[in-house]
């Protein structure tokens, strides 16, 4: 038992927050007690912001906030507040981008921020800032103390700066109205390919430079402009080549585990080589479905084994017992990132017999120099198949050895202290992951994954959804905070995927509600979009209306084309508007850079050209037969809806989707429709004529 005096955050669910409970520092969580009490002693807020899993907030920690001397400083001149930026991402999102007005520089954790009392607007901030003075920054306590006196004395300066980031923050919030009576067309869908691959790293994948980051969102544009040009009448195999490069190369380095399955945040060389060792979950459900998609067009079996790998590896470790999926693993164990991870070569040599070690030297490196601090972090040096061919194996004894020295070397590694686990459950990561592994489950064929699915969605709705509202985080059983934009979004695109595994009404139901919610709570009602916060939501500096993906693909992207899918599949002409409206509120941002806003493209491409839907009814065994035919043969990112001859009360456009004696398919693209298919040797036919009518 800790028996160090514990500050305010002692009564808080967060993982992050609870590690700071017993600092000498008097933290308070972002709260109505700690806001007046600086207004009351006229003391600027220290405003601190990470998250669990970030290396550099536990250094940060150890180095000053654990400190009894720099404490003093920050309880003598600050009211001091930790925010965890996965249960805040509205404050999150805020003072990164003050932080960027600041200073000119990139975000990141921890933020440090120094804010007026009265007002909350940042006067000064930073990111990490070491004990002393080094890396071209400033010491803490020294800093401090400068921007403590800077307070006191530079009052009127700091009034009339505030008042420029406040006007400048207001104007980011989202773009003014657009007319709304522009042309839309498919012009951006091309221009952001032209900017993709003046983007793409050709040596390596993916976009950009070291650090690297995986970007699915923006390969998953790839794939799909594949296919939309494909419909067209004109693939373009560049896309294609381009995302499964990208897929390729993340899958066979040190972004990837290769041995427990899953992908880190990202590689802090441009090659894919080591990463920086957590692992998120709003990560691993986008690159879920990725790579399922990716299989699904190229029949690559690799994408398909990463996959499978990495599901196994969500289900096997960051499953609650009640169903919903925990938040990140971290990148440091026992003080040190990475330790879990990497291997000296005498161990791993220890653990083999000759000849799987002969083979697993070549495959992960072994017999190359060390590539983080003297270990070696595991990734694909050589292609297990052309490895064994080097060594006379034969495939069969080849697939045995490798296999058998990976259930090796991962029970050993599992036997090692673990990475800490963050085992809050946020809605709108959970939304990601169940939408991955519905995809999983679809395209894999995997029962599992669809369990997996199934269960983190009842969490969900027993536990986060009170009241018609969803809740944005659950730790131990207490649900809080009000819910974003990302949480009804993701989780309403979740359940339409659920909905194309498992057929059940209620889901149904649950989307109509998460549809309406998103209306009613989020809609800007005059200039089109949905708002990060509801209208109901504590007032803070900055109102936001994100359009452009970041991390996380566009909450206003994902709801978009997630209204128009619903609108679509019921016939209700509220959710096609409410996409058309978010479209045209974010056309002026979409013509100059759309390859910033991938996840409206989805919405844009599914307003123009709507992926068909494919409504199936008949008898339970007739229409699983059905709906296995139509994947094997509808295009990619089709939807295909099985529901059951007995299912009734239908809402919409389904209730004329009748039964017609064994089975019968309703194909539709849009507001289009062909005519019902009731011969199963005429489904594939009908599939795949794009001239729909």
């Amino acid at each position: 038992m800790d028996t160090r005096k514990a500050n305010a955050l002692i009564h808080e669910t967060s993982p992050y927050l609870l590690q700071h409970a017993h600092n000498p520092v008097e933290w308070y969580p972002w709260c109505e007690e700690a806001l007046a009490r600086a207004r009351r002693e006229d003391k600027p807020i220290l405003l601190s912001i990470g998250y669990s899993a970030c290396h550099w907030c536990h250094v940060m920690a150890h180095e000053s906030f654990e400190d009894e001397e720099t404490a003093k400083v920050m309880n003598e001149y600050f009211v001091n507040i930790k925010v965890d930026r996965e249960e805040r991402p509205d404050l999150d999102k805020i003072y990164q981008t003050a932080q960027q007005l600041l200073t000119q520089r990139s975000g990141g954790w921890p933020l440090t921020m120094f804010l007026t009392p009265e007002d909350h607007i940042p006067f000064f901030g930073g990111t990490y800032f070491p004990p002393q003075a080094r890396y071209g920054l400033p010491g803490f306590r020294e800093l401090l103390q400068r921007v403590a006196r800077y307070y006191r004395k530079e009052r009127d300066a700091i009034t009339r700066q505030n008042k420029s980031v406040l006007e400048v923050l207001q104007s980011l919030a989202g773009p003014a109205p657009s007319g709304g009576e522009a042309a839309i067309d498919d012009g951006p869908l091309y221009a952001a390919i032209v900017q993709l691959r003046q983007e793409f790293d050709s040596d390596h994948g993916s976009f950009g430079g070291a650090p690297k980051f995986p970007h699915p969102i923006s390969l998953e544009r790839l794939l799909r402009h594949y296919i939309y040009t494909g419909q067209a009448g004109g693939a373009d195999p560049q896309a294609l080549s381009m995302a499964g490069f990208s897929l390729r190369k993340m899958a066979s380095g040190g972004l990837y585990d290769q041995l427990g399955g899953g992908f880190y945040r990202y590689c802090v060389d441009a090659d894919w080589q080591i990463p920086h060792f957590e692992k998120m979950l709003y990560d691993n459900g986008p690159l879920l479905g990725l790579y399922c998609q990716a299989w699904r067009i190229t029949k690559d079996p690799l994408f398909k084994t990463v996959a499978e790998e990495t599901a196994n590896w969500v289900m096997r470790e960051m499953q609650s017992p009640e169903g919903g999926y925990y938040s990140t693993l971290d990148a440091d164990s026992e003080g040190r990132e990475g330790k879990f991870y990497v291997w000296t070569k005498e161990e791993a040599e220890s653990l083999l017999d000759d000849r799987e070690w002969t083979l697993c030297a070549e495959v992960y490196g072994f017999n190359r120099p060390p590539n983080f601090e003297g270990r070696w972090h595991l990734r694909l040096a050589a292609d297990p198949a052309e490895a064994a061919a080097a060594l006379s194996l034969d495939t069969d004894t080849a697939n045995r050895l490798y296999t058998e020295a990976r259930r090796k070397l991962l029970e050993a590694r599992n036997s090692r202290v673990h990475p800490g686990r963050d085992e809050k459950i946020l809605t709108s990561w959970n939304g990601l992951m169940i939408k991955g592994m519905a995809t999983a489950a679809r395209l894999l064929e995997s029962p599992a994954c669809g369990e997996s699915a199934v269960r983190a969605l009842q969490f969900i709705r027993a536990g986060l959804y009170r009241d018609g509202r969803l809740l944005a985080t659950c730790k131990d059983g207490r649900a809080r905070l009000n819910g974003y934009l990302d949480d009804y979004a993701f989780v309403l695109d979740a359940v339409l995927e659920l909905l194309q595994i498992r057929w059940d009404r209620d889901w149904l139901g649950f989307a109509v509600e998460l549809a309406d919610a998103l209306l009613e709570r989020f809609e800007d009602r005059e200039a089109g979009g949905f708002f990060y916060t509801s209208h109901d939501h504590e007032k803070l500096i900055q109102r936001s209306k994100p359009l452009m993906d970041d991390a996380l693909p566009a909450g206003n992207g994902i709801a978009a084309r997630a209204l128009g899918r619903l609108g679509h599949l019921l016939g209700e002409e509220r959710y096609l508007s409410a996409c058309e409206r978010v479209i045209r509120a974010a056309w002026p941002v979409l013509q100059p850079y759309p390859s910033a806003h991938n996840a409206l493209l989805l919405a844009l491409e599914d307003y123009l050209h709507p992926a068909p839907c494919i409504v199936i009814r008949g008898e339970a065994d007739a229409i699983k037969t059905w709906r296995s035919e139509c994947l094997a043969h509808a295009r990619p990112f089709s939807a295909i809806y099985a529901i059951p001859a007995n299912a009734d009360r239908l809402p919409g456009r389904l209730a004329e989707r009748t039964p017609q004696g064994g089975a019968v398919a309703y194909i539709c693209a849009g507001h289009a429709c062909r005519a019902p298919v009731t011969r199963i040797e005429s489904l594939r036919e009908n599939l795949n004529n794009s001239k729909v009518k």
